[in-house]
């Protein structure tokens, strides 16, 4: 038998949806809390509906909703609202993804919450805050990017910034509502420890704000004067030494040579001179760049891996993401695992602080837990019998 994670005991109620609340829920199941999903009779969490699909069930909700259950209640319905301040007393985190204002609405406010169980550990994952002149402004991860200058040091100079391939804003929000959520845990072990009755806590986590702390280093220029020019600074394609470049056979490869060490490393072994300018920025990258372009495209991939398993000098090829289950180093480290479920075998991908002898239960179907969970929470057969016949859970 798995050893049990180290939040093992520690109970999450989770009304969010979509990527980002789930994903962080998803890192706390995986770590061993008991995560039960909160959703709507009606659609449930859009996500299960999203292509690509994997039989009936997006792929997306599969990878993100492993070691979770799932309970239907209609928080519209009173009888929906008063089984959810019910469940609220027997957890210790409830994550919720509304805007601002709409768990005020229906009577199931922060304060109520907590009023509810004082132990509670309440962790508010939106765009923009709670509160603020944007506090109701809708937006995705895109949006946040911008908002936060994140988008603007990215790409060459004197084009648009270009659409990420990934959702740094989500995935960002949500990690910080972990470690926002460990640590009120943490404190409050550690009031009990102490003697007193260990109280909870309102997180209050942007993903405006989890996008900022990506873009520290570039801050760190913003904070000591103006900032270089899109495409021009260090980390940002002011620096030969630090680019991608196109190989022969139309694939690429990434060179991150910043010390001196790694840069007489790659010329050494690739026939240039080392000059150490090429470590600064200035109008000499230009040149260096065009034959960096020309050496690169001299020889495959292939090639270029081959150099860089002789060479340490910071070369790495840029995978096509169906390659990955291939790259050695993944395989090594377990990155992919499957599930068998109802769906089938579901492929997964493995949080980076999953220990690797986890077990793990298959993503829920919508509603499948939903007697369990009330039971747990001391609600009677009758009670729940009454809110299915009158849907406000399913």
């Amino acid at each position: 038998m798995a050893p049990l994670g180290p939040l093992a005991g520690i109970r999450v109620l989770d009304l969010s949806r979509l990527l980002p609340g789930p994903f962080a829920s998803l890192v706390l199941a995986d770590l061993g809390a008991q995560v039960d999903k909160i959703e709507d009779p009606a659609g449930g969490d859009y996500l299960r509906v999203m292509p690509p699909m994997h039989g009936d069930t997006s792929s997306m909700f599969l990878a993100l909703n492993r070691n979770k259950r799932s309970a239907c209640l209609d928080l519209k319905m009173a009888s929906g609202r008063a089984a959810l301040l019910k469940l609220a007393a027997h957890y210790d985190v409830l994550l919720e993804q509304f805007r601002p204002g709409v768990l005020e609405r229906l009577g199931l406010g922060h304060p109520t919450l907590r009023e509810t169980n004082p132990r509670l550990i309440v962790c508010a994952l939106t765009g923009y805050g709670q509160d603020g002149p944007l506090a109701q402004r809708a937006g995705h991860d895109l949006n946040y990017l911008a908002r936060a200058g994140v988008l603007g040091m990215n790409g060459p100079a004197g084009a648009a910034p270009q659409v990420p391939g990934f959702q740094l804003a989500d995935i960002g929000g949500g990690l910080w509502c972990v470690a926002g959520i460990l640590a009120a845990l943490y404190r409050r072990k550690a009031a009990d420890a102490a003697g007193t009755v260990g109280e909870g806590a309102l997180i209050d986590v942007s993903m405006l704000e989890s996008s900022m702390a990506f873009a520290v280093s570039g801050f760190g220029h913003l904070f000591g004067g103006p900032l270089p020019a899109r495409g021009d600074g260090p980390l940002t394609g002011g620096l030969a030494l630090y680019g991608t470049y196109a190989t022969r056979d139309g694939r690429f490869v990434t060179l991150g040579a910043l010390e001196p060490k790694f840069w007489n490393a790659f010329c050494a072994g690739a026939g240039l001179s080392p000059d150490m300018s090429a470590l600064f920025p200035g109008p000499h990258q230009a040149a260096l760049k065009e034959t960096l372009r020309a050496l690169f495209a001299s020889r495959t991939r292939a090639e270029w891996e081959a150099f860089a398993r002789e060479h340490d000098c910071c070369l790495e090829p840029v995978l096509e993401p169906d390659e990955l289950r291939g790259d050695e180093q993944l395989r090594a480290r377990g990155a992919f695992f499957t599930i068998d479920s109802s769906w089938g075998s579901i492929e997964q991908l493995r949080t980076p602080l999953t220990p690797h002898a986890a077990t793990h239960t298959p993503p829920p179907r919508q509603g499948e837990h939903t007697e369990a969970i009330l039971r747990e929470a001391g609600i009677d057969e009758a009670t729940i019998a009454a809110m299915k016949a009158e849907g406000s859970a399913r």
